[in-house]
């Protein structure tokens, strides 16, 4: 389960790259009642995603020439510079290198073999955000790649992590978790075939973030109510919860979870 206890690969950070920062700002608070707090022209632009004074998630303008919209997770690394060789070393490109943020940490961003997008973390005086698996958090990080098991190999290459087979209809899902201890507990996000199924056929290899919501056909609706799109209609899923995939106003996409109570 995610939390704020980060170790080597947990999901540490969460932020979106948005064409539009004002009118992603009031998509997002309408839909998940989250606070934003901007940190003004020095942090050029980037402010906080936040619930009960927590961060959640945070929210920037695009930077990259060509760059689209999207929601980026990060994974923490105690080495930044080392975690790098290792995405090198194994078929990863680095598309931004590392660099110090202020103090708060260092940033670098990088590329999986198959093509999803991700970035490194070596926390400093901020570990992570402050608040996961709560109602209106980053409860669950999914890939969506052509190959599973080749993805597999490289991030326990890179991070450590372990797999498990699960399997689903019409396909074999890998629950990951973390490098040590209780495989259930450390458990924090899965991989997926890309196919037709999840994302309605528009998908590219990709990190997806999934949040924790108290319910979530309300929650589709003030998404699709806000200008968002409904690109897989809430289903259940069995031994798992409800979900369903959306997409943003500038077609950042994000998944909600309600989980089963026992997960």
């Amino acid at each position: 389960m995610l939390g704020t206890d980060f170790r080597i690969g947990s999901p540490v950070w969460l932020d979106l790259g948005s064409p539009d920062t004002s009118g992603a700002v009031a998509f997002y608070t309408s839909v998940f009642g989250w606070a934003f707090s901007d940190l003004g022209p020095d942090a050029g632009g980037y402010g906080f995603f936040q619930v009960d004074g927590k961060t959640v998630a945070a929210l920037g303008p695009l930077t990259e020439e060509g760059a689209k919209t999207a929601w980026m997770v990060h994974f923490m690394s105690p080495d930044v510079q080392a975690t790098v060789k290792a995405v090198q070393s194994g078929g990863g490109k680095i598309r931004m290198e590392p660099m110090d943020v202020m103090g708060e940490g260092w940033l670098a961003q990088a590329t999986d073999p198959q093509g999803a997008e991700f970035a490194l973390w070596q926390p400093g005086k901020t570990a992570g955000f402050g608040l996961a698996s709560a109602e209106n958090t980053l409860v669950w990080a999914e890939l969506h790649v052509p190959d599973p098991a080749a993805a597999v190999s490289f991030y326990n290459g890179v991070f450590g992590w372990r797999s498990q087979d699960m399997e689903a209809p019409g396909m074999t899902y890998r629950v990951l978790s973390l490098k040590d201890g209780d495989q259930q507990q450390t458990s924090f996000g899965g991989i997926a075939p890309m196919g037709e199924g999840a994302g309605g056929g528009v998908e590219k290899p990709r990190w997806v973030p999934y949040f924790n919501v108290a319910d979530v056909d309300a929650t589709v609706s003030a998404a699709s109510g806000n200008g968002g799109s409904v690109l897989m209609p809430a289903a259940d899923v069995p031994d798992v919860g409800r979900i369903a995939w959306v997409a943003d106003p500038y077609g950042a996409v994000f998944a909600l979870l309600k989980p089963n109570p026992e997960m």
